[in-house]
């Protein structure tokens, strides 16, 4: 072997190490030559004067790419042995089968040179620390890794073009499949085609993800197996938001053909392993996209607004769903006083309240306030309604005519550069077509030109297909008037959801903002509507619930002047012979004349009788606490009465004075003295 007077008797002291690699599974399972020759090396070392003991071979890396050492253990474990100078020499069949990486190979390199480690292939010995070697070492590996590049890119270009003629054949999602003829067709399994529409209905319906998640409880949806022994088989499992999602956002349903939808980069993480992850692509940055390519479940334009739909319902991209709960501006309301957003909370029996965050945040400004939703919802419905009169909607159809000329002219102007441009174009192509092949100097300027013309007619094109998306269709004035007419009907239906009138409402109006106001009973809402008109609703803020209205001067006067001699029911009594009644115009009764009491302090007549005593009386003249009291009262020690209010009566005589008495003083807990007088018990 060349080079063979480089091994010395120190590098067969050491261990030979026999590094064995295949790039994928499928390589090992049918390249076995390959694999044959690379254990064949340990027979190689003991030939060059290695003891069988002395070679070990490390196999741990059959199957795994040699682009990057990050997923290769065995490789790692190589480096790491050759660094404590375990190793004398690395046989292989080529060094540039120990990696695809130019990276790799030389970081392997630097450490054989400073551990004086030999590199063995087929060509030679190589001792890194001679230069020369050292070179043509960094060339094969350099070629190597460029030899890498070439066969991806030579491959990765025949996948391209076979994708721009949409016949590169790629996994299909379920509800897909390939026919005899290599087509795409829908599933035959009439089974799977229902689930797969059941989804785009139910989102149509429900307008969210999770949405179909809830329209699909209890029931499974079809999958298909990919690869492996269970290639092609289709399983049934419950139905995830995840899965939902990929449903609706894959264009193949909308019978598109689309290439290069995502693209992998390297990044490192915090541990500096290099990583590759998946990210997805614009929709502008798809390499291709082949429109009516296949049969599908939906329409391109369809596919367009669902995906405009989860863009809406994405909160963390600023966008405002429709949610639960029957509070309408929920979502787009404003605090006018902080401009922050404003929370509806619910008290139960789906009572709620619009509270600004700035509650929570502790950054509460004074013009922050907190309202019934009701109260709100109420004026901004109103105010919607209003606005849908025959009268306005005919303005509008008028101001709408004048927008749609606006915008015809834009889609004008576009279709004029559009025209611009492919005369442009053609005009380039002439130019290029009378040049002579033979001239290729002149060739080439007019080929790049021609290239730049038609990139430019590309842009035009795209520029007018906006525009034209961006027109929006224009009802006629028979079916807006009639729904103008019938929209007060159909708010107020029962049938009608809270969901349907927020999505009703949130088609005209952008958002609604809780103004400040210096009147504490009043409120200001400012609505901002999606034409960009703003208008002002001043309304009574409603009371509080749970306070009644004031009791009239009468009553009170009377309630004052016999309440604290005279019971609850004989006070009922006598203010209903006087026909006297409650703010709010009912007659009174027990709790009318409790809160009466409550609010103007008016002390209820004692229960007791002459002869008994209250329980906290009874602790004042005692010196103990009320719970002494219950607590002799509970266990039977004291006897006393309940009365018809519910309040204890304790009968009091000089006795049952002395008697108490007598039990506080001889007790422990309740008074100290009798503790120190107790004799120790010794254990």
């Amino acid at each position: 072997m060349n080079g063979e007077h480089k091994i010395t008797s120190g590098h067969r002291a050491r261990t030979a190490l026999v590094y064995l690699r295949q790039s994928t599974l499928m390589q090992v399972r049918e390249h076995t030559e390959s694999t044959l020759r690379q254990y064949a090396l340990a027979d190689t070392a003991i030939a060059l004067g290695w003891a069988p003991r002395d070679v070990e071979v490390i196999d741990r890396d059959l199957g795994l790419s040699g682009t990057s050492a990050a997923h290769r253990a065995g490789f790692r474990e190589l480096m790491s042995r050759v660094c404590l100078g375990e190793v004398g020499a690395v046989p292989g069949l080529e060094i540039s089968r120990l990696g695809r990486s130019n990276a790799d190979l030389a970081r392997l390199a630097e450490m054989a040179r400073l551990t004086g480690t030999l590199l063995i292939d087929s060509d030679g010995v190589y001792d890194l620390a001679d230069f020369n070697d050292w070179l043509v070492l960094g060339l094969k590996s350099t070629m190597s890794q460029a030899e890498l590049h070439i066969m991806a890119g030579r491959l990765q270009a025949a996948k391209r073009a076979a994708a721009e003629r949409g016949e590169l054949r790629a996994p299909l999602p379920v509800g897909l499949v390939y026919d005899a003829d290599g087509m795409i067709v829908t599933d035959p399994d009439a089974e799977v085609q229902a689930a797969v529409a059941d989804i785009f209905a139910c989102f149509l319906a429900a307008g969210s993800a999770y949405g179909v998640v809830a329209a699909f409880a209890g029931r499974k949806f079809p999958q298909r197996a990919y690869g492996g022994a269970w290639a092609g088989q289709l399983r049934w499992a419950p139905l995830t938001h995840h899965r939902v999602l990929q449903v609706l956002k894959n264009p193949a349903y909308a019978g598109a053909y689309v290439y290069g939808r995502c693209v992998t980069r390297k990044k490192i993480d915090a541990d500096g392993n290099v990583r590759t992850v998946t990210a997805d692509l614009p929709r502008a940055q798809w390499p291709v996209l082949i429109k009516d390519h296949h049969p599908g479940y939906i329409t391109w334009e369809e596919y367009l607004a669902i995906e405009a739909r989860l863009a809406a319902n994405h909160t963390g991209g600023g966008g405002r769903p429709v949610r639960e709960g029957t509070a309408l501006c929920q979502g787009i309301i404003i605090c006018g006083g902080c401009g922050g957003p404003m929370a509806a909370n619910y008290h139960g029996d789906d009572r709620a309240s619009y509270e600004c965050h700035s509650h929570r945040d502790g950054k509460k400004t004074p013009g922050c306030r907190s309202i019934t939703a009701h109260a709100v919802d109420d004026a901004v419905a109103g105010a919607l309604l209003a606005a849908l009169t025959p009268e306005q909607v005919a303005l509008a159809l008028a101001a709408a005519g004048e927008v749609t000329s606006q915008h015809q002219r834009t889609s004008r102007a576009a279709e004029l550069a559009l025209e611009r441009a492919r005369y442009e174009a053609d005009r380039a192509e002439r130019a290029f077509s009378q040049v002579e092949p033979e001239n290729r100097l002149v060739a080439r300027t007019l080929e790049a030109r021609w290239e730049a013309k038609l990139a430019a007619l590309a842009d035009a094109g795209q520029a007018l297909a906006a525009a034209q998306a961006a027109l929006p269709p224009l009802p006629d004035r028979a079916s807006l008037a009639k729904l103008a007419a019938g929209l007060p009907k159909l708010w107020h239906a029962p049938t009608t959801t809270p969901r349907d009138r927020k999505r009703l409402l949130r088609t005209l109006i952008a958002d609604v903002t809780l103004l400040p106001e210096a009147n504490r009973a009043k409120a200001r809402i400012g609505i901002r509507w999606h034409t960009g008109a703003a208008d002002e609703i001043v309304i009574d803020r409603p009371r509080p619930t749970g306070v009644p209205a004031p009791t009239p001067t009468p009553a009170t006067g009377l309630i004052r002047e016999l309440g604290p001699v005279t019971s609850n029911t004989d006070l009922v009594t006598l203010l209903a012979q006087r026909g006297y009644r409650t703010g709010a115009g009912r007659p009174f009764d027990i709790k009318a004349v409790q809160w009466v009491r409550h609010a103007y302090q008016i002390p209820s007549p004692s229960p007791c009788r002459d002869t008994e005593i209250s329980v906290a009386e009874a602790a004042r003249q005692l010196g103990c606490s009320p719970g002494v009291v219950y607590y002799w009262i509970e266990t039977g020690q004291l006897d006393a009465r309940r009365s018809p209010g519910g309040r204890l009566c304790i009968p009091w005589t000089p006795a049952t004075d002395a008697d108490c008495r007598a039990r506080i003083t001889s007790s422990g807990h309740l008074n100290p003295a009798a503790r120190r007088t107790r004799p120790r018990q010794h254990r």
